[in-house]
């Protein structure tokens, strides 16, 4: 696939994307961007019920926080008309026909054919219709909702990006409803003009849309268009083998606040049910090299938040300054930044170690001999390039202490931790006179 392509997200703003709905996101923009094409974002509102702003500008949000900036933006609540110019076309072709069964007349439809052992298929009652039958039930009152019909006699073939040859008998599958009695749209259809429209030439999403693919494949070709490559990955699982419905709610919002890198959702997302290991790459450029639908798996892919977590971690110990700075608090520069960076594993933590260099600290109560070893240190600190291994060695020659007896009680007086950044980088940070009054103030 040199030439290139566009592609596309389409989420229905009627809730906050989650860690799947991203997924399918950060992968359409890596194909894009890794031959050279566009990303649009198309926003499915037709749903004007459950469709809210707060969602579009959520989203909006959400991809320029992870860096998935689009080439542009449509929105189907603006394009009603375009979708009534195809259906009217389909309509005259015969491509689309009105059907007034009730959801009740046609569960019972259902029913009747798995008891004699059928697939579950519409039967096409409507299509034989008379239109004297027609104008009676729509003078009872009965608004029709409209089916396309498939063409039996094509079958429906393509190639998938991930999961191959793909065969589908059309006669097997029920014509989709497009449009319901209220006159308001299913997904498939305007979808599918959206994509002529716009010049989509890859649609990759969910398994779970494989059979809208086989049905929205004779739709483009109804229109007179050719079908997009599509390529449909493996779903997300929890950590137990089922997706939970707190995981599959996670939003990208949510993950936010909990101090998440950006870079960190991204390096996980973008390798997640692929053959290529997940690694802290916190360069999206070097993700989308290597991005490559070839290595994408059929298994579910595995979403685990300790996974995350580790990600997250390794990143920020990578982030050099510039990337955090106006993030760190006040006070923090390059070099306590870099002192404290290998003991973060969120972004927030650097609040908390950063008043250990600041003070005051809590320390812990000595016993007299350890007093006097503090008291010992504080004469004996002197202030150079390198002020740690200058005190810990003439403390070391001075009191015959070595290892955890000389360290631990340092660290413990200087930052009221067992443990924590390398001492060598803190001291010059904490400053010769506050190292000293911690000493002696350790010391009674």
């Amino acid at each position: 696939m040199s030439a290139p392509i566009t592609a596309r997200f389409a989420p229905s703003p009627t809730g906050l994307l989650h860690v799947g709905n991203i997924r399918t996101a950060l992968h359409n923009w890596m194909l894009a961007k890794r031959h050279g094409g566009r990303f649009l974002l198309r926003i499915d509102d037709t749903d004007k019920e459950r469709s809210r702003e707060e969602y579009v500008e959520a989203a909006r949000l959400d991809l320029a926080w992870l860096g998935l900036e689009p080439d542009g933006e449509e929105r189907q609540s603006l394009r009603l008309p375009v979708y009534e110019a195809a259906f009217d076309r389909l309509r005259a072709a015969g491509r689309v026909y009105p059907a007034y069964e009730t959801a009740q007349e046609l569960e019972l439809k259902r029913k009747i054919q798995l008891g004699r052992g059928l697939p579950p298929i519409y039967d096409r009652a409507a299509l034989h219709l008379t239109d004297a039958e027609r104008a009676e039930k729509e003078a009872q009152g009965i608004a029709p909702h409209w089916r396309f019909r498939l063409d039996h006699d094509q079958p429906i073939e393509w190639i998938d990006g991930i999961r191959g040859p793909q065969h589908f008998d059309p006669a097997q599958l029920s014509d989709p409803v497009v449009r319901r009695a209220d006159g308001s749209w299913l997904y498939m259809l305007p979808s599918a003009v959206d994509d002529i429209d716009m010049g989509v030439t890859d649609v990759l999403r969910g398994e779970d849309h494989v059979s809208n693919t086989a049905l929205q494949i004779q739709m483009f070709t109804a229109m007179g268009a050719a079908p997009p490559r599509f390529a449909h990955e493996a779903l997300l699982v929890g950590t137990e083998g089922k997706l939970s419905k707190r995981l599959g709610s996670l939003s990208v919002g949510a993950l936010r606040e909990q101090g998440i890198e950006p870079q960190a959702l991204v390096a996980l997302l973008a390798r997640l049910g692929t053959s290529q290991p997940v690694e802290p790459i916190a360069n999206p450029a070097a993700l989308v090299e290597s991005f490559d639908l070839a290595t994408f798996g059929r298994a579910p892919a595995r979403f685990d938040e300790a996974d995350l977590d580790r990600l997250n971690a390794a990143i920020l110990h990578q982030l050099p300054y510039a990337d955090v700075v106006g993030r760190v608090p006040e006070g923090m520069d390059e070099a306590a930044w870099e002192a404290i960076r290998p003991n973060l594993t969120r972004l927030s933590d650097a609040a908390e170690w950063w008043r250990v260099v600041t003070g005051p600290v809590d320390q812990p109560e000595f016993d007299a001999e350890t007093k006097a070893f503090l008291a010992q240190a504080a004469t004996l600190l002197s202030w150079s390039e390198d002020p740690w291994h200058s005190l810990t060695g003439t403390l070391k020659q001075a009191s015959g202490r070595k290892g955890k007896a000389l360290f631990l009680p340092l660290r413990q007086a200087l930052i009221g931790r067992d443990s924590g950044p390398d001492m060598a980088a803190l001291l010059p940070l904490i400053g010769e006179r506050e190292a000293r009054a911690r000493l002696e103030r350790a010391a009674g």
